[in-house]
Parts: C-alpha cells; structure tokens; sequence
C-alpha cells in the first residue's frame, strides 16, 4: 500500500473500520450459510406478521437449489427474479446461487419491450415470478416473443400468516393469475426439495463467477448487464457491514422497503441484514401510512432508503402520531440527499443518517459518510474499505488532479464489476486498463479525502434512486405518430431528485395534447419513466451539424432552477 499521503482519507477514517481490512474469499451464498449457522434460531424475514428463522430460510434455499439443478440449472444458468420484496425474492436469490445460477434482477414496474430486451440480452429461459395477475400475465405473454421458455410462480397467499391467508383467496381472488401448471409454468412450493435436502456442490471461484447480472445504462446508451462476481457481492456486503460502526451481530431488525431488484438494495438492505444476522422487515412496496405504521410496531433499527422516502416521512402532517425513535442508523443512496433533509431525519429519530455513492457497476457502495466521526454536509463521504478513488483530468483519465479540483471519478476496488455481459467495446469504455472503473461523475476529493458529486457527465436521469435512461424514453414518445422530434432530460426535483422531462416537436399538420401522449406512453413505459413535463415546442435545438441539441436544453433548464 502507498503512504497516507497518496490514501488522503485514511487520516480521516472512522474509529472501529480498518481500511485495508481482510475481506473473504467466498462464495456470495456463504453470506447466509455463515448466519445460518450462527443464529440459527434468530429471525431471518418478517413479511407482513409472518417470520422464518435462520434455520427455516437456510433449509428452504437449500431445498429449492436441489429443484433448480433437477430442473437443469448447472454453473452460469442465468435466472430471472420479477418479485416485489418478499420471502420469494431473498430465498430464491440464494438457492439460486448455491445451484450455481446467475441472479438476473428484473424490475416488475417495467414495461413489455424492456424485458423482451433484458431477457433476450442475457438469455433467460427461466422466470421466477408470483402468481399475481399483474407479473404473471405480462411474463406468461413473452414467453415465445424472446428467449423466456418457463415461469416459476410462487402464491402470494402461501407466505402471508394464516388469517391473511385466508382473507387473501376470499378477498383477493381478482389479484391473481388464473394458470394451470404445465411444462411452461411451474409450482415454486412444488419444485422445493424434501426438508434436509442439500443441492450438490457447485465449484465456483469467487473471483471469476458471476453471481449477478445487474442491467444498469452504464455511462451512455441502453441498459447493459453489469457483470457482478461473487467477490463482488461477498466483498461489498463485508465492506458496507464493517462501515455500520456499533451494529450488533444477531441484534438489529432491518426495514427493507427499497426494493431488493435495484442493486443499492440488494447490498445495503438484504445482504448486508443477512451478514449481520439481523431480522428482515419486508414491504412489498412503498406506501407511506405502512412504513410509518411498521416503525411504530415493529421497532426497526437500521432503515437504508433513497433521498424522496425519507423527505416523503418528515413531510406527512400525521408524523405526530407515530414513533420512529427505535431507528438508530440509516444509509441514503441512488439519489442527492438534501443537507436539510438529513438533519431534520435526524433530529426528529436520534438516529444518525448518512449518505453513501456509488452504481451497480460497483455492488454498488463505494464511499459513503462514517457514522461515528466527521460527517461533512454535501459530501458522499469516504472510500470504502480496500476502495481506492481517484479524481482524474477530464480530457485525460490518466492524470489524476490535485485536492479540491474538479475530475472524474474513477474507482477501483474488490466490487468493481468484471465487465458489461457480452460488451467488451463498451467495458473497455469504462474499465481503464490498470483497473481503475471510470463512472462518468464529476467529483471533488478534498484533503480529508472527503468526496463530493458536483455533475454528471452520463445522460442517465436519477428518479427516487432509480436509474432512467432518456434514450429509452425517447424511443417510446417517436412511437406516437405525431412526434417528429423529442429530447429527453432529467430536470430538478425537490420530491424525487430528478425528474423526467420530454420536448417535442410535432410533425406538420399534427396535434397532441400532453395528457394523450401521457395515456399513450402507459403500456410503453414504467411509471417512473414516463416524463412527469412535457414541453411542446415549434423547434429543438440543433448542433452546428445538425443533431438534437440535448445539452443546450440542459443548461436552459439549470438557468431556470438558477
């Protein structure tokens, strides 16, 4: 390792985190099978008042990872998980991974043609789903349009308590699948093995296989699958752990409202709870009376969320009415978050809110603000353990810039991805050749070593954590027929950090009111990319040579929030 001087954050690293600590060459799945073994009797999940113990899940991931290799799955199958949060997701997500699978994580929220493009890019044949109308019957019609071939379908009523249960297939009949099991779609209670049932051994090297195929837009253009190794999980999970100074082993109760299909989930929701051998809360959604109700019954006490749920809690006017002082330590990500925000959090739980960066070409944490010590307002804090960050020129990525001087990012450390699946021109975009990742953020590392995110070089819009691509957005509006010219941006949103904003131009002789274009886009688009602003205009801005002038629209926009 280089001296302090080259390392500026290790003088400022918290007290309890070693940077260069050991981290653990295995793979992902020993997460659980480690916690498993320590507090077996512990509860594991917590989904809507019914829980599983550590003993309980670990048996139900090995009994479904011998149904998967009986089903075909070997080393490298690549499966599909199009699930809210709940016992389906977590218990898959490993099973798949001790059988030797690849987790593809799908966003349910998505429309059609993006999982038609997400399964056919990484050759999904297989889709675990629940049997609500709503997932089941949009999976069931792509099967034959793309590589999709079979579902496993869990029942939504299987895992709810008893009395739930019940109320749920009286009451509920009208939010589930009609479906007959047959070669094309399966029992997911059924294909679990008898109980003590363990999948044979599947020889992995952590430091090559991969665990996960997460689909992020990269620094440009369409969604690519970033290639995440089981290092890369094992190692982000250890890492983000370690930074949760004072948390205790066995102890804390997590609150996962943030869905477990985005990557900043996946790590500092499941994994994370999972190393620490913490309880999972699991919300299948985002409803504020819910959350607020959960906190005061349930006691979480840590709680990661983006920047828009926790403004989203300080501003309901019923606030008073609940108790949220159980929560003691929370992580923000996928979003900016407001210095107010963060004190007012903190000031109204006692807890200690932090804001972490990083993107799902990193597993995804790669610096975030230490819970105990100097936390600076407006920076995303320090590199991680083992995590190096360099700010390089942005005409040169091999020169790095002197404290204070604005650069782009780079990163190298054990989370960062191995690739783009079957990209290498667009991998060698990012991934400079000495191993350094090139994020496409312009950033500032002070003397400290303190980092601050100050623009974007990358086009994609953040909407509430989540990643929004205007390319695709811009292919869906040209779909309408009135449309001859569109640009798509991300504009200033106080709620959401970012919001989708769409200019158009129409063709001669056409009309098109926003609220008809809005009502086209439905079944084009998921909810958090259809443009929340749309713009009608007579003329797009232009470059010299001709092109849509995305950048001038750009700083319009920034002049007006000025």
């Amino acid at each position: 390792m280089s001296g302090a001087r080259s390392f500026p954050w290790l003088a400022s690293y918290p007290a309890g985190v070693s940077w260069d600590m050991p981290l653990t060459d295995a793979p992902a799945y020993a997460l659980l099978d480690a916690s498993v073994a320590a507090y077996p009797d512990h509860p594991c999940l917590e989904f809507l008042g019914r829980r599983w113990s550590y003993r309980e899940v670990g048996d139900l991931v090995n009994r479904l990872a011998v149904g998967l290799q009986q089903l075909g799955v070997t080393q490298g199958t690549r499966i599909g998980l199009c699930l809210p949060n709940c016992p389906y997701y977590v218990i898959s997500y490993f099973a798949i991974l001790k059988a030797g699978g690849v987790v593809v994580n799908l966003n349910p929220l998505y429309a059609e043609r993006e999982l038609i493009h997400l399964l056919n890019d990484s050759a999904v044949e297989t889709v675990i789903t629940l049997d609500l109308a709503l997932l089941h019957d949009k999976l069931f019609k792509l099967i034959g349009q793309c590589t999709l071939k079979r579902l496993i379908i869990g029942g939504m009523a299987d895992c709810l308590p008893c009395a739930k249960s019940i109320l749920f297939r009286l009451f509920k009949r009208g939010d589930v699948a009609k479906w007959q099991k047959d070669s094309q779609r399966l029992c997911w209670q059924e294909l679990l093995a008898p109980t003590g049932a363990r999948p044979h051994p599947v020889a992995l090297e952590p430091h090559r296989d991969l665990a996960v195929l997460q689909y992020t837009g990269g620094t440009t253009g369409v969604a690519k699958g970033a290639m995440l190794s089981h290092a890369n999980i094992y190692a982000n999970t250890e890492q983000s752990a370690a930074w949760f100074v004072g948390a205790v082993p066995g102890q804390e109760r997590l609150l996962a409202v943030i869905p477990f299909f985005h990557v900043f989930a996946m790590t500092a929701a499941m994994n994370m709870a999972i190393k620490l051998g913490a309880e999972i809360i699991m919300l299948p959604r985002f409803d504020l009376r819910d959350v607020l109700k959960t906190m005061t019954r349930k006691k979480p006490t840590l709680f990661p969320a983006v920047p828009s749920i926790f403004t989203a809690i300080l501003n309901d006017p019923a606030l008073g009415r609940y108790s949220l002082s159980s929560i003691r330590r929370c992580i923000s990500g996928g979003a900016p978050l407001p210095v107010e925000i963060k004190q007012r959090f903190e000031a109204l739980t006692g807890c200690v809110l932090v804001e972490g960066y990083g993107l799902s070409e990193t597993s995804p944490v790669a610096t975030c603000n230490p819970l105990v010590g100097l936390n600076k307002a407006g920076s995303v804090g320090l590199p991680l353990p083992r995590t190096e960050i360099s700010i390089r020129a942005l005409d040169n990525p091999e020169q790095e810039v002197a404290a204070s001087e604005r650069g782009e990012v780079c990163i190298k450390g054990p989370q960062v991805m191995l690739g783009y699946w079957n990209r290498p021109e667009d991998t060698a975009k990012v991934m400079l050749p000495d191993g350094w990742l090139r994020t496409g953020d312009v950033g500032i590392m002070d003397e400290q070593g303190y980092i601050s995110i100050v623009d974007r070089i990358k086009d994609m819009i953040l909407y509430n954590g989540y990643n929004v691509y205007p390319r695709n957005v811009e292919e869906a509006i040209y779909l309408h027929p009135a449309v001859a010219e569109c640009i798509v941006i991300g504009i200033t949103d106080a709620k959401t950090g970012q919001a989708v904003k769409a200019f158009v131009k129409l063709r001669n002789g056409h009309t098109l009111e926003a609220e008809t274009l809005t009502e086209f886009l439905k079944d084009k688009l998921s909810p958090m990319e259809r443009p929340r602003h749309i713009e009608f205009r007579a003329e797009l801005p232009k470059t010299m040579i001709g092109k849509l002038n995305k950048k001038a629209l750009i700083e319009e926009e920034a002049a007006k929030s000025a």
